[in-house]
């Protein structure tokens, strides 16, 4: 896991235009085209944005790479400090490289990055209720289901309701990596 590039750009442009009936079904509205809003364009603004808030300390952005080459990300956004030390929980991945366990390590990682050395104590995944590949993950990390969220963001052009999972620290005492390894059998 390493942070965005500024030569991500035409990699992650391709790579989501590609995926677009794979993701789209899970991904906010925003009211223009898809190769619009994943042109090199759209990611440069998102990545000085993504660097900005992460300078902040509001957001952590992950460049998740496979076999050399750019395959999605993980973020952990909306991070707040105090008494709460939380923050929400997002990724995407390629579909060429789904099923192969690469988004559940990559996860893991971040998580225990979360909880670690950036010192959060709960993670917040919502997902949509027909994404099964995505709470099976969440669940086979620890995750659990804690509620629904009625038409709770507006995805793929309609306000749809999400599965509000959580993980907090004391639930995985000894890390999510050595857990998914455990489910892995590693």
């Amino acid at each position: 896991m390493v942070p965005l590039r500024r030569g991500d750009a035409q990699e992650w442009a391709r790579l989501r235009v590609a995926n677009e009936s794979w993701l789209s079904p899970w991904e906010p509205s925003a009211g223009a085209a898809w190769a619009d809003r994943h042109s090199p364009a759209a990611f440069r603004a998102l990545r000085r944005a993504s660097s900005r808030r992460a300078r902040l300390g509001t957001t952590l952005p992950f460049a998740l790479r496979y076999q050399g080459r750019l395959a999605g990300q993980v973020t952990v956004d909306n991070v707040v400090r105090g008494a709460l030390r939380s923050a929400q929980l997002g990724y995407w991945l390629d579909r060429e490289v789904a099923g192969r366990g690469v988004a559940s390590l990559a996860v893991a990682l971040v998580c225990d990055h979360a909880f670690g050395p950036v010192g959060l104590h709960r993670l917040q995944a919502d997902i949509r209720p027909g994404n099964g590949p995505s709470r099976r993950l969440v669940e086979r990390l620890g995750f659990r289901q804690e509620g629904l969220f009625r038409s709770y963001l507006d995805i793929d052009g309609a306000w749809r309701d999400h599965l509000g999972y959580a993980l907090v620290a004391e639930d995985v005492p000894g890390g999510v990596l050595a857990r998914w390894q455990q489910h892995a059998g590693h």
